[in-house]
């Protein structure tokens, strides 16, 4: 068990074959299983738990109700903020702040929920340095999220898909499988994006057609809808609102202000249809 110095609490069970690095701090009722390796001066508050043989790298704080899975690993200075449910096998790499409680500013459109479900990582997620989850949002299996990504509450990221390295999501975003998503995009809130969707670097999307003016937009914010297999290419622009149909193709640079139809080319600004989209291309 080793733990020079740790100190647990009372009502916290430790099995004998899990391993305590010096200074742990563990929690009342917190458990800790077999195979488990705690790095230094690891925290567990009260009520958390270490699932058998995950390993927490050194300074790692998992508060309290939240729980790490089965052979997941969590590299140093990790937080896993209440109750956040962390799937068998997951990989979290340093610095890493899971399930984050929003706060909203005065000029917001969106309000602190008072109470919002836990964050809920699938099995095999995987999650870079420095990326930032909050709270109400679901990882499905084999999400990939690049360094320094951020995801924002309430979201739904379906299975195998790729959120590259320095995105944003916004709040509200449902998301499908398989979807990809390259480094340094820009996903506004109140999207749908489909099944296998591809995402260049640097797409921009947007919801507000007021641009922050005026008391009714707020009822009338809403983002992009991409279909299923739709490409949008680097740099894009995507307007509030608009629906890219399946298959659609968005050439690099394009701005988007109307509706997209299914398996088209669009190029330009304002993007115009320039042919279809070629047969051996849709899948």
């Amino acid at each position: 068990m080793g733990g020079e110095s740790a100190v647990v609490a009372p009502g916290a069970v430790v099995d004998p074959a899990a391993t305590l690095g010096a200074f742990c701090v563990i929690g009342a009722r917190a458990r800790v299983m077999a195979g488990a390796r705690l790095g230094p001066g690891c925290v567990l508050a009260e009520d958390a738990v270490v699932e058998a043989n995950a390993s927490l790298g050194p300074y790692t704080v998992v508060e309290a109700a939240a729980r790490v899975g089965t052979w997941a690993r969590l590299g140093a200075r990790t937080l896993v903020c209440p109750g956040t449910q962390i799937g068998a096998g997951a990989v979290i790499e340093t610095g890493a702040v899971l399930g984050r409680r929003p706060l909203a500013a005065v000029t917001s459109t969106v309000r602190a929920a008072a109470e919002r479900a836990p964050l809920t990582l699938g099995p095999d997620c995987v999650v870079g340095a420095g990326t930032v989850v909050y709270a109400g949002t679901t990882l499905g299996e084999s999400v990939y999220l690049g360094d320094g990504a951020l995801v924002r509450e309430d979201c739904r990221v379906g299975a195998q898909t790729l959120i590259g390295s320095g995105c944003i999501v916004e709040n509200n975003v449902n998301m499908g499988r398989a979807v990809k998503i390259q480094s340094g995009a820009y996903i506004t809130a109140h999207m749908t994006i489909e099944d296998e969707v591809f995402i260049a670097p640097m797409v921009v999307t947007t919801n507000d057609n007021y641009m922050g003016r005026g008391e009714k937009r707020s009822a009338r914010i809403r983002g992009a809808t991409i279909r299923r297999r739709a490409r949008v290419g680097g740099g894009a622009v995507l307007l509030p609102g608009i629906e890219l149909g399946e298959e659609s193709f968005i050439a690099a640079g394009a701005v988007l202000t109307k509706d997209a139809a299914a398996a088209k080319v669009l190029v330009g600004c304002p993007a115009r249809v320039r042919r279809d989209v070629p047969e051996e291309e849709l899948l």
